[in-house]
């Protein structure tokens, strides 16, 4: 589904991401690492939100390395990012709306599928997302990605500022979400433990290359942890 290629990214002169092969398919694929590792540097350049520097990005046999965010939502990969993931001062219908403007069945059904997997929002339908729980922000975000009808799911580190109450909801969730829409999921996130709770693949990143690249049952936790520290 997701191919890079020896694929380099950065922020001006400077380089993150070094050199990364990756191959992800229908499966949850989790990418750990410490912060500075270059998690969210590799979603942004997957998501078309930041300029490979070298390599090339293919999406289900596509090269999209030079392909803008809205082309890629047409083709079927959304983001969830880190950071400014919903509109704060737009309800939580308004915000699940602009999600729905891609995709192609009845806008109502892609919503009320939304809301049959985050019930908590109901009830705040007409309310401002800004106003909303952290927690509940998250699911606002993650249901406007899920409504443009994705084949790929990037989400980047979506419980970071969470309680563990929402946190383990969430990871609970994301294996829902695989596994009954057979949704193609790539997760950055630095609590290793859960993720690796949920994830079929692991990649470990550190300081910006591939530590570990392997299946995630059975998987040697040393050997993570090793990756965060060096």
């Amino acid at each position: 589904m997701l191919k890079l290629n020896a694929v380099s990214s950065g922020y001006g002169d400077v380089t993150i991401l070094k050199e990364i092969d990756l191959d992800v398919g229908g499966e949850v694929f989790a990418v750990l690492g410490s912060n500075g590792a270059g998690k969210s540097t590799l979603m942004k350049a997957v998501a078309g939100l930041l300029r490979s520097q070298g390599g090339t990005i293919s999406f289900e046999g596509r090269d999209v390395t030079r392909t803008a965010p809205n082309k890629l939502a047409e083709m079927g990969l959304a983001i969830v990012p880190q950071e400014g993931n919903i509109f704060p001062d737009l309800t939580v219908r308004e915000n699940l709306s602009l999600g729905a403007l891609v995709g192609t069945r009845p806008r109502k059904a892609r919503m009320d599928e939304v809301f049959d997997l985050f019930p908590d929002l109901v009830p705040r339908i007409d309310q401002k997302a800004g106003s909303l729980s952290g927690g509940e922000a998250q699911m606002v975000a993650v249901g406007r990605a899920l409504v443009q009808e994705p084949r790929l799911l990037l989400l980047d580190e979506p419980t970071t500022g969470l309680s563990p109450k929402y946190a383990s909801s969430l990871f609970r969730k994301i294996r829902e979400i695989h596994e009954q829409r057979r949704i193609g999921i790539l997760l950055a996130e630095q609590n290793a433990v859960k993720a690796l709770e949920i994830a079929d693949r692991v990649l470990v990143l550190s300081l910006g290359a591939i530590f570990l690249n392997e299946p995630a049952k059975g998987i040697d936790f040393d050997r993570v942890r090793a990756g965060y520290h060096i």
